[in-house]
């Protein structure tokens, strides 16, 4: 096809958010480099880029903040890196002293059932084992964090609604439809390609991994009276483009105490993927199905009395699916019970469900994976054209669960196969609970955010999108 996103992103190479299809181009100190000297796509294990300039006699290290989201960096989260976030790094700030706390994803916990062959609640509690045996001091479930990110998300959406159609049945000017923005790659893309017009469509809801980041720095430390910058937050993740997120001045926020006073201190402090966390049990020589399962924390975690794990449907956050409940029982008094029956419309990665009320479509909703189907949602909303309400997004075909950062499949496993373990082992022995219903969130509104969409909601539940300067861009254009 001719049509193009930009000069670098083709709607040609948009077809395996996996693979890259170039190398990095971003220069080095300013300078336009020779081709020769190109930096050139590099293995996820490696802690950082490195190029060569003729007029340097050491090697420059290019980290997130220098992406510019070229095709070979938006289509693949393995290129991306950031060197503070490494296992070198975790087991550093162990040794330090400091109070180390792991979130984990429930991604990874599939990712890491399938490899070991053993269910996401073994996984679970054998790795809290282990991490506690290195000197972390608590493992959370990021299943809590993303319930808080899905009522927030379900408050803003009833929002925005109301805000579109008034009670007389007439439409006014409002961001629908709402997308939403815990893939972090489709957010680097968004603010680097798309620009203004697509932004304010965009969820400002932080994504479950930087909601948990708030809830411990600003939250559970005040609670137990540790200073933040004691605290290194460290995440478990399906996708290396979470390290990208982490890294975002967003993010970031002063320590108000006297003695570190302007200190600026990360939500997240690290990222590691599924595929890390696999290396650092190998590293250590550990037979991880040996290990015994150790009780779970339940501060932060999805674990009932009985010891069963508890979430939302949806293998990538369950955003459509959870919002679209609430919204036909709030908005319409209709109960839609059991998961959504959502139609494919062009293959599996793009689907929709309605909901009807007197013959009127007054809900539609679209789950849309892989850029090669956003491309179509993009465009329409760019000229106006688009009829969906909401749209859960995700950079990867196949969502989350098939994230850069994911253990491999193995050689003789085709990739249909693969992902149907992993969706197999998602779900296993979890139970669907309304995130409205979760004691955990009701708990944190509680003591800390008041309700859904409340000042302090704002303040520490929601961000902001930025479109990057075309400058920059045209910089790159021109080379």
């Amino acid at each position: 096809m001719s049509e193009k996103f930009s000069a670098t992103l083709r709607i040609g190479d948009l077809n395996d958010y996996i693979a890259p299809s170039q190398g990095c181009v971003v220069s080095l100190k300013g300078l336009k480099p020779p081709p020769s000297n190109k930096v050139t796509n590099h293995q996820p294990e490696e802690k950082a880029r490195f190029a060569t300039d003729p007029l340097q006699t050491e090697p420059v290290k290019i980290s997130l903040k220098d992406c510019l989201a070229c095709s070979g960096c938006i289509t693949s989260a393995e290129t991306v890196m950031l060197e503070k976030q490494s296992l070198d790094e975790l087991i550093s700030n162990i040794d330090k002293g400091k109070t180390v706390i792991v979130s984990l994803s429930p991604q990874s916990r599939a990712s890491l059932a399938v490899y070991f062959d053993l269910s996401p609640l073994q996984i679970f509690k054998k790795l809290t084992t282990f991490l506690k045996s290195l000197g972390v001091k608590a493992v959370f479930d990021t299943s809590c964090s993303r319930d808080l990110s899905l009522v927030e998300s379900c408050n803003e959406f009833i929002t925005r609604y109301k805000q579109k159609y008034s009670s007389d049945g007439e439409s006014s000017k409002s961001s629908l439809p709402m997308i939403s923005s815990a893939c972090p790659g489709w957010i680097c893309y968004a603010e680097k390609t798309l620009g203004s017009y697509i932004l304010p469509h965009i969820s400002s809801v932080k994504s479950p991994q930087q909601t948990m980041g708030a809830i411990i720095k600003h939250h559970i430390c005040q609670k137990m009276n540790i200073r933040p910058d004691e605290v290194y937050h460290v995440t478990v993740m399906p996708c290396y483009d979470k390290k990208l997120e982490a890294a975002r001045d967003d993010f970031m926020f002063e320590v108000e105490s006297h003695e570190n006073s302007g200190l600026k201190i990360t939500e997240v402090d690290s990222v590691l993927t599924s595929g890390e966390v696999l290396d650092l049990i190998k590293s250590k020589s550990v037979d991880l199905k040996a290990l015994e399962e150790a009780p779970l924390d339940k501060l932060l975690t999805n674990v009932n009395e009985e010891g069963h794990l508890y979430g939302v449907c949806g293998s990538s956050g369950g955003y459509a699916e959870t919002v679209f409940h609430h919204a036909a029982k709030t908005l319409f008094g209709k109960e839609v019970r059991g998961p959504l029956d959502f139609k494919i419309i062009r293959n599996s990665d793009f689907r929709e469900v309605t909901l009807e009320v007197e013959g009127e479509i007054v809900l539609k909703f679209a789950l849309c994976y892989g850029f090669r189907n956003l491309q179509n949602v993009v465009r329409k909303i760019k000229i106006g054209k688009c009829d969906y309400h909401f749209v859960e997004v995700m950079a990867c075909p196949s969502g989350c669960l098939n994230g850069g950062g994911q253990i491999k499949r193995k050689p003789e496993q085709s990739a249909k196969d693969f992902i149907q373990s992993l969706e197999t082992a998602y779900l296993e022995n979890v139970l669907v609970v309304d995130p409205f219903e979760n004691r955990l969130i009701q708990s944190l509104y509680d003591e800390w955010l008041g309700q859904p969409g409340s000042e302090k909601a704002k303040k520490w539940m929601h961000t902001e999108y930025h479109p990057i300067v075309k400058s920059i861009t045209a910089q790159l254009q021109n080379w």
